[in-house]
């Protein structure tokens, strides 16, 4: 799937780890993948644009804010998140 994807990540999160692996297993190949903690600076930016999430990861597709791992996962268990990825797709 060619879905726009941003994530907010840090390097380490089991969280973030766990997420890409969901987006990559259903098909994403291009993640735009932003490391808070490499970049201090871009935590106001994903806060600002997630309306407040400080916890990582911070996930949007295309452009539409998810929230973290465990709303995507719940996004999957319901069965929306296919039609999520397909929108807006090439």
């Amino acid at each position: 799937m060619s879905a726009l994807v941003k994530m907010y990540a840090t390097r380490t999160c089991p969280y973030c780890i766990r997420a890409e692996a969901l987006l990559v297993h259903k098909g994403v190949t291009n993640i735009d993948k932003i490391l808070v903690d490499a970049e201090p600076a871009r935590r106001d930016e994903m806060e600002a644009a997630s309306g407040g999430g400080r916890t990582v990861p911070q996930i949007f597709i295309n452009g539409s804010h998810v929230g973290g791992c465990d709303d995507l996962y719940a996004l999957e268990h319901a069965g929306k998140l296919d039609a999520l990825l397909a929108a807006g797709a090439d």
